[in-house]
């Protein structure tokens, strides 16, 4: 089999594109002690924090890079929805985003919790939240991506929760944590290799 080397400045992964194209029956929202609130044109800087809390573990940095006036122009766009998942205190602990851009399509574009939050079952609660949200409108097709970056349960979680994988491909992009976009022990499941030429 032909093995493509990696740059040690580069990252390669996995993308996997998954889609649900029913509606799926009503079903109860299972409760937690989290509150959705939606995030009416969130300033640019408050959006990177957040977005940076809940993805940095997973190498999230496409958000990161657009300037303040791209960032914003996604964002504040009508037909995009942010959502602030909050805990008790009103502390903001993760992160939904859906993209209504490109209708009858709805994108699951993020959705996440904070590290402390991951594994214990609130991700159920956030996906029925994303599912809910997404089918209200008149989407014929919903659909997420996720990549061998993710949490190793996240491809598991997409397809329990209703989506079917459709399409694969290889992404290779700049280490951003070489970048300096993100502190050099985020990811620590990626290794972070030597840029210096082996011998």
């Amino acid at each position: 089999m032909p093995v493509t080397p990696v740059a040690n400045d580069q990252i390669a992964t996995i993308v996997t594109h998954l889609e649900m194209r029913a509606k799926p029956m009503p079903a109860p929202i299972p409760p937690a002690p989290l509150r959705l609130k939606p995030w009416k044109a969130p300033a640019p800087e408050a959006y990177r924090a957040l977005f940076r809390r809940v993805g940095e573990q997973w190498l999230w940095f496409s958000r990161l890079v657009m300037s303040d006036q791209e960032l914003t122009a996604v964002i504040h766009d009508p037909a995009v929805e942010v959502y602030a998942v909050t805990d008790p205190r009103g502390v903001e602990v993760g992160l939904l985003e859906l993209d209504f851009r490109s209708m009858p399509d709805c994108e699951l574009s993020f959705l996440g919790l904070i590290p402390d939050l991951t594994g214990k079952g609130l991700g159920k609660w956030l996906m029925a939240q994303a599912k809910s949200l997404a089918w209200r409108k008149d989407v014929r097709r919903f659909w997420v991506h996720s990549c061998t970056l993710d949490s190793p349960a996240a491809l598991p979680f997409y397809i329990k929760s209703g989506f079917v994988p459709f399409a694969r491909e290889v992404e290779t992009f700049a280490d951003p944590r070489l970048t300096g976009l993100l502190r050099p022990d985020a990811a620590p499941h990626v290794p972070l290799l030597d840029q210096a030429p082996s011998a």
